[in-house]
């Protein structure tokens, strides 16, 4: 707790000394009955969270951070920047980058999001706004996603005449079928957030509100949802879940009884069992 507060403190102050200039990167933990849940928020208007390469060592921090912080039991993502979560490749950086750099920075790209993806915590996206490109990778490689009904989305990238390179190709496939992922890929359509409900890209989308801040709002609601059960549980699911759809289902099946076997020994799991015997709410520690 002491190194939150610290956290936090270090925060509040690097925000009122960068005032002048752009964070980029933010990361809250929020209090009261949202304790628990961290929010990674990006915030570079200047090109509407455009990945740089600035921003990108910056996420890599932020996320490095997460991985070790147990009293983190949900991690939403968003954007502080109105109408837009990612605008995607920062081009015009881009553009002054050889061959060899754009590689470089794209295999970085793809492993930052492959992390965020691996956290141990559920992570939860909330697109309020465009999310173009790898600003839909990102969104992809998150557990729950929620957009505002006006949100734009779409793999772009061979309108410039690349793909998509930030895992895009792999995670679109496994959400959607396989024929509407390169559908969408081949015609580089943009979508609204309604569509994105449709085609199951999104569970969640709401009426953008004054504030711009709609899908945020519903992310938070599902990361209070998700915060009185058992973290230890909460992230043996995840993992279950995550490795056993990269397998055939016996060997999943496998992975899950794994799964299963790290929950046995918590003193979470007594917990439950006797407050359900009290019939009371249990109190789980991670432990």
């Amino acid at each position: 707790r002491n190194i939150r507060s610290l956290r936090t403190f270090s925060l509040t102050i690097n925000r009122h000394f960068s005032a002048a200039k752009e964070s980029e990167i933010e990361l809250d933990y929020l209090k009261g009955d949202k304790e628990g849940i961290a929010v990674l928020a990006l915030n570079r208007p200047s090109a509407k969270n455009a990945f740089s390469q600035s921003l990108v060592n910056k996420l890599i921090d932020s996320v490095d951070s997460l991985w070790t912080d147990k009293s983190v039991r949900v991690v939403v993502l968003r954007s502080l920047v109105p109408g837009a979560f990612c605008a995607g490749a920062d081009l015009k950086e881009r553009s002054r980058m050889t061959p060899e750099e754009v590689v470089r920075f794209v295999k970085k790209l793809r492993g930052i999001l492959t992390q965020i993806e691996q956290l141990p915590m559920p992570v939860i996206a909330a697109v309020d706004g465009f999310a173009l490109g790898g600003g839909l990778e990102m969104a992809l490689a998150c557990d729950i996603r929620c957009a505002s009904a006006d949100a734009k989305m779409g793999l772009v990238e061979t309108r410039l005449a690349i793909i998509p390179g930030a895992g895009g190709t792999q995670r679109l496939p496994r959400t959607v079928s396989p024929s509407l992922a390169k559908e969408l890929i081949f015609t580089a359509k943009v979508f609204t957030g309604v569509e994105a409900k449709d085609m199951g890209i999104c569970t969640h989308t709401v009426p953008q509100n004054d504030t711009k801040d709609a899908a945020y709002l519903k992310a938070l609601d599902i990361a209070r949802e998700i915060l009185p059960n058992g973290p230890v549980g909460v992230r043996m699911a995840k993992k279950a879940i995550n490795n056993g759809i990269q397998v055939d289902i016996n060997t999943g099946f496998a992975i899950e009884e794994a799964c299963y076997a790290q929950v046995m020994p918590t003193t979470d799991r007594l917990e439950g069992l006797k407050a359900f015997a009290e019939k009371r709410k249990p109190i789980y520690k991670g432990e």
